[in-house]
């Protein structure tokens, strides 16, 4: 390290105090490895910063010296979007500290959050006025909003109110060469030109360190209604949703798909989980209406919807839950599926979507050429079917190796990306490109959206400090496929 960068190690501990700055190994080793513990880096310095003010000087410091910044929130990318290379010249930037919820009202459903607010506790202040924030995920626990804001988190709520980029009105961000953009302003009109902050939504940290976000809030939830139902198709599962939507509106909050595959996986290796329904049945729905507080209960509209697409023939049983520990328990079937496919085995694991009207028929087919094609796998397809978005997950055969998931599932993954854009589709429906899906990004591509992707980067930072080797492909020749690579024997 050159005498002029320890120089600004020096400056950066001296400002940022023992709170915000260290180079302690045992300190830093948590958050140098990504979620899914399969990629880990090395920084020189952990800096966590406590305002913007400090941000901005961090920033300045890091652009004038061409040292590459890699933002971090709650570290639960799930394809390490913030795990810095392996190269250890990156300094990690955690916005942890910035956690304050600066402002909150009911009045003009909105909330102004820095972006190390976790996701559970705006939904606890939105909930204390008598609000919501109308997104969750897993890791609502350990989900800042800035993270979720950088990936364009998705969730369960998104078939009503849309990714994160429907929820941010405003963004505070601190560009690459340390300017402040100060645009927490919620307008519901403003044209003029480029929308910054859409800018920034989804950029994962490479154009910039967004540091504040002006949030929708929606009303509370007043009542709710948790079904889940056996079906034989993902067909019918769509017919269903669209007649649901038909006779219930918006009322019709998430609407999750369920191979009997995978609660078959949850109810093998998850203890206290039962089947919520006799017999068993190929596919699942499970389905959350809700109503506001003044409004009535939507168990009684779901309960004949639900009657009339069983004399349409959609529908093979249903039970609605009686009670909110009842409602908890069918959530938890479907939220611990990964937990249970984790146990089971190794799976090569997408994030894909194809428009709504395609996904049962490419589920379907994609899963029968997926097993065809490589012997003994067995796919399991879940997820947000009204998104048109589903985790399209390849198990490995039973028994084997474990040099399965280095060897046979990148073959595997291409084998399906390359499936997911014949049909239209994307590489990435809600989980970003990070690191993990780069190279398919550079293989599949479209050359037109590539050429943009790297001119807004070249021209927001020049000098490429912005969480380098993420999220935009570098230029060079095209990939082959790997999708006819020939398997080990």
């Amino acid at each position: 390290m050159t005498s002029s960068r320890l120089q600004m190690l020096e400056r950066l501990a001296s400002g940022l105090g023992p709170k915000g700055f260290t180079r302690d190994p045992a300190t830093m080793a948590p958050w140098l490895e990504d979620w899914r513990k399969r990629y880990r880096g090395s920084a020189a310095a952990l800096l966590s910063p406590a305002t913007t003010e400090e941000v901005v000087q961090i920033v300045r410091l890091c652009a004038a010296e061409r040292v590459a910044l890699v933002p971090q929130g709650g570290n639960t990318s799930m394809v390490a979007g913030a795990t810095p290379s392996r190269d250890g010249d990156a300094l990690l930037l955690s916005l942890r500290r910035m956690n304050q919820v600066r402002s909150i009202s009911a009045a003009s459903n909105s909330a102004v959050c820095e972006a190390g607010v976790i996701l559970s506790a705006l939904h606890e202040a939105a909930g204390a006025v008598g609000r919501r924030f109308p997104l969750s995920l897993g890791a609502k626990g350990s989900a800042t909003i800035g993270g979720l804001i950088s990936t364009n988190a998705g969730g369960t709520q998104v078939l009503r109110f849309g990714t994160m980029r429907g929820l941010v009105q405003g963004i505070e961000a601190v560009l690459p060469d340390g300017t402040l953009y100060s645009g927490l302003s919620a307008l519901k009109k403003d044209n003029r030109g480029y929308d910054l902050k859409q800018l920034l939504i989804g950029a994962e940290g490479t154009l910039g360190v967004v540091t504040a976000a002006s949030l929708r809030l929606v009303p509370a939830i007043g009542s709710r209604s948790v079904a889940w139902i056996g079906l034989d198709t993902p067909g019918q599962a769509l017919e269903l949703l669209l007649m649901l939507e038909a006779s219930m509106g918006e009322a019709v909050e998430s609407f999750e798909l369920v191979p009997g595959a995978a609660l078959d996986l949850v109810l093998a290796h998850v203890p206290n989980t039962r089947a919520p329904l006799a017999g068993a049945h190929p596919w699942h729905v499970l389905l959350e209406a809700t109503a506001p507080m003044v409004a009535p209960s939507p168990e009684k509209a779901l309960t004949a919807a639900l009657h009339a697409a069983s004399q349409a023939g959609l529908v093979r049983d249903a039970v609605i839950a009686s009670s909110e520990g009842q409602a908890d328990a069918l959530w938890r079937l479907r939220d611990s599926i990964s937990e249970a496919e984790q146990k089971d085995g190794p799976a090569a694991k997408h994030d894909v979507s194809v428009e709504v009207g395609g996904m049962p028929g490419f589920m379907v087919e994609a899963a029968a050429a997926v097993e065809a094609r490589f012997t003994g796998t067995r796919v399991i397809a879940f997820g947000h079917l009204g998104d048109g978005n589903v985790h399209f997950n390849v198990r490995a055969p039973e028994g084997a190796g474990p040099d399965w998931m280095k060897h046979d599932a990148p073959i595997i993954t291409s084998f399906v990306h390359d499936l997911v854009v014949a049909a239209g589709g994307s590489i990435s429906a809600e989980h970003g490109i990070g690191q993990m899906r780069l190279a398919e990004l550079g293989r599949l591509g479209e050359p037109a959206r590539l050429k943009v992707l790297r001119a807004i980067k070249d021209a927001l930072d020049p000098n490429g400090i912005m969480n380098p080797g993420k999220l935009v492909p570098p230029p060079g020749p095209t990939q082959r496929s790997l999708a006819s690579a020939p398997l080990r024997p």
